[in-house]
């Protein structure tokens, strides 16, 4: 309806001057117009090669028969972000990619769209986007990064992150940290392991959005170009099926994609971000499927940082279809849905083959019987918080110990390197929720330090805030409600006891109903005064955690 609005007909001549005025010709204008949603820029290491990607897409949509026009999205680089006040914009560029990619779409007259995306935001607020705006898309990202090399060994951020700690705690000297510094990140491409980033890419394929091998082939591949020729030309075939985004992320497509996500041990994230897309597509989710879900799953892959395995692997491994492939097996996936290509799910995974049983364990010997992550419930968080088991030590499936509270991130982190944290402590950081951060900041700084520290066999730490998808151990984010919105984290004091078992799925403050009547009295809830613009908007508007934290709610 949008290209009847804008581009056709006598009453639209004012408009196609404008058209013309780009150089489009009448021949241009009379064929398919597709947006293409180029996230391309020069600080975010996962997208300094989107010029390349897209440059790829346009030859494919001028190979079907389309007229391909780029505008740009937004992306922040977390890694970049992390530890500092930048993190509390992060979360919030999901929605402000959404709103600002249906602005302009809808005001302009496209037929189809490219998405673009690579990096932790940009990827579901493009699917946010297209869910929203409901006419034929198709995505390709930008792909991984390969994994770094130190002394020999593979590594990735996370273990960059992990370094800092381990040089505060002495044990490496300012050459190795040198060494680590300059070998991890080797390439484009977002970060190699199973962060944020990875885990929507890849799960962007399971949701029948992206093309084979969108998740894995890494950036620097030319495999990588021929998949965005590929994307170009599919986005044609899906204009002339008017095949659209709801038609394909349905409730089966959705739960599929949670599916996926416990096998592969995706990021924590993925709960905030798969509710988001659900509700832009008109499905509501509770995150307590999670467990149901999780509970029917075996977790078959231990990518970086819960394994030594990394995206390179996967994909040489087949990739995120083999991973389908082998939990189809267990009739784990609706596989009748339908799916960019123009192919059912089953169809697309066929002939798909794991090549290496120690990158993706066949379902009879999984890495764990259930999924890679776990929604606690308890007094401390009526409406669940979210912990990455796949990552969990086991020794710490099961903890119980006195807590260390912080209000800030920056408190954490401060008296994590001057030494206070000591094994069997549960580290609280609260005030970092959706709207009490605001942003809710990821926290890969904390749990690096502890773990770089060698102590994330020892201590456990819980939030309202989130996790990066990099991070490893006994990390608990996004207790709900929030401490702002007088959730019970508000109250918790030092060495209050918290108890935690992830296998059972509960979470508890081991302080009596009385005694916490009386701190909701005394302790009054801390509420940010001095957030402005954006980030005062987003505070205002924002939904809880276990909602995915969106602002337009169905």
């Amino acid at each position: 309806m949008v290209r009847e609005e804008i581009v056709d007909g006598f009453q639209n001549a004012p408009h196609r001057s404008l058209y013309h005025a780009l150089g489009l010709t009448r021949e241009e204008l009379e064929r398919p117009l597709i947006g293409i949603v180029s996230s391309y820029n020069e600080i975010v290491p996962g997208h300094m090669n989107l010029d390349k990607i897209t440059e790829a897409v346009k030859r494919g949509v001028l190979m079907a028969g389309g007229t391909p026009i780029v505008f740009p999205a937004i992306a922040v680089c977390d890694g970049i972000a992390m530890g500092h006040r930048g993190m509390k914009y992060s979360l919030i560029t999901r929605d402000i990619i959404a709103d600002s990619t249906e602005a302009m779409v809808l005001a302009h007259g496209f037929d189809g769209l490219v998405m673009i995306p690579n990096c932790d935001k940009n990827v579901p607020g493009l699917l946010m986007a297209a869910a929203r705006i409901n006419i034929p898309t198709i995505f390709v990202s930008g792909g991984p990064m390969l994994a770094g090399k130190v002394n020999g060994k593979r590594t990735s951020l996370s273990s960059m992150f992990e370094a800092v700690g381990a040089y505060t705690a002495g044990k490496l000297d300012d050459e190795g940290l040198r060494k680590c510094e300059e070998g991890t990140c080797p390439t484009c491409g977002s970060c190699s392991g199973m962060y944020t980033a990875n885990s929507m890419n890849c799960l962007t394929e399971v949701l029948g959005m992206g093309l084979k091998g969108n998740g894995t082939i890494p950036a620097v591949y030319s495999a990588r170009l021929e998949l965005a020729k590929r994307a170009g030309m599919q986005v044609m075939e899906l204009v002339r099926k008017n095949i659209r985004p709801r038609d394909i992320m349905t409730e089966a497509a959705i739960r599929n994609a949670f599916t996926a996500d416990m096998a592969l041990g995706c990021s924590t994230n993925s709960m905030l971000h798969l509710p988001a897309i659900a509700n832009e597509c008109g499905v509501r989710w509770n995150i307590d499927m999670a467990n149901e879900i999780s509970e029917k799953t075996p977790n078959i892959c231990h990518l970086a940082p819960a394994g030594p395995t990394y995206m390179e692997d996967l994909n040489e491994t087949g990739g995120v279809y083999a991973v389908l492939k082998e939990i189809s097996k267990l009739g784990l996936l609706d596989t009748s849905v339908m799916t960019c290509t123009g192919k059912t799910l089953g169809e697309n995974i066929e002939d798909s083959v794991n090549l290496n049983e120690e990158v993706i364990r066949p379902v009879e010997r999984p890495y764990s019987k259930t999924g890679g992550i776990a929604v606690l419930k308890g007094n401390i968080a009526p409406d669940g918080c979210v912990v990455k088991r796949s990552a969990v030590a086991p020794e710490m499936l099961c903890h119980e110990g006195p807590a260390k509270v912080f209000d800030s991130e920056e408190e954490a982190i401060k008296s994590i390197y001057a030494g206070k944290i000591e094994k069997g402590d549960v580290v609280v950081i609260r005030y970092e929720g959706p709207a009490g951060g605001p942003g809710m900041r990821e926290m890969l700084s904390p749990t690096s330090a502890i773990a770089g520290m060698g102590l994330d066999k020892d201590v456990a730490l819980i939030t309202d805030g989130r996790f990066s998808g990099a991070t490893r151990g006994a990390a608990i984010g996004h207790v709900s409600p929030e401490a702002v919105r007088g959730g019970l984290i508000a109250y918790v004091k030092d060495g209050d006891i918290i108890s935690i078992n992830i296998p059972e799925y509960s979470i508890e403050l081991k302080v009596s109903e009385e005694e916490i009547e009386r701190r909701k009295a005394e302790m009054p809830v801390k509420v940010k005064t001095d957030i402005k613009g954006c980030l005062k908007r987003y505070a205002d508007l924002v939904s809880s955690a276990d909602k995915g934290a969106v602002i337009n709610e169905f």
